[in-house]
């Protein structure tokens, strides 16, 4: 059995390095998310409040972009809690690494989101695994609910979202996540298929039911996939 050395500080300079350069990247997300949020519909502190408590950018912006759409808050709850939901399964990977207990225990499970986890988990070493995810998550959480705040503001002074493109950030903004996941066909297929869904969709049924739609399909299909949960 092949012992590893212990991690040299170049290591950890390397991991808080990236964890910070995805953290920048990601936290400029907010900016589009406060003010899409406000011209939505949602006051200043509504916006941050969101930001604070709920901290998902995938769910922050199904919320707000199917209440600006027109759409009940019943079906904007729902939508942002089955993106959310990914999360939990981001929780079950991560649980023998970090190994929170008390108050970290709430703090690890309030960063546990798509870039902290890929970051982690990027890595071999358990030590440097957590320093990733701290480095990560704590870099988002304040950089995002900064220019969550700058956008607000920015957007309750520009007034109508539609002369700025803003009200296209949302869609803008999912097309920037799921680019880099699209490398393998499956899910390129799943991505076609909900799609295509919403497409059929949306001039049938109310505001938000589409959303729900894709996502139960694209959750059904990796559910059902034989070896799915082997690979997680």
């Amino acid at each position: 059995m092949t012992v590893l050395p212990p991690p040299v500080h170049a290591d950890r300079r390397l991991v808080v390095r990236q964890g910070l350069s995805v953290a920048v990247a990601t936290s400029l997300y907010g900016v589009s998310f406060g003010a899409l949020s406000v011209t939505s519909g949602l006051s200043v502190l509504q916006t941050c409040l969101l930001s604070l408590l709920l901290f998902s950018g995938g769910s922050q912006f199904a919320l707000v972009g199917i209440l600006g759409g027109g759409g009940t808050a019943a079906a904007a709850v729902a939508a942002s809690s089955l993106l959310g939901m990914r999360n939990s399964l981001y929780g079950l990977q991560l649980a023998s690494t970090m190994r929170a207990t008390g108050w970290r225990r709430l703090m690890t499970a309030q960063l546990t989101i798509d870039e902290s986890t890929a970051v982690a988990t990027s890595r071999a070493d358990r030590s440097l695994r957590r320093l990733g995810f701290w480095a990560t998550g704590v870099g988002i959480y304040v950089g995002w609910n900064l220019m969550t705040l700058v956008g607000a503001l920015a957007g309750n002074a520009l007034g109508d979202p539609k002369q700025f493109g803003l009200d296209a950030a949302a869609s803008a903004a999912f097309m920037g996540l799921l680019w880099p996941r699209l490398r393998a066909r499956e899910p390129v297929a799943i991505a076609v298929v909900a799609a295509l869904i919403t497409t059929v969709l949306v001039p049938a049924v109310p505001q938000g039911i589409p959303v729900l739609a894709a996502a139960a399909v694209g959750a059904a299909i990796a559910w059902c996939r034989p070896g799915t949960g082997a690979r997680r």
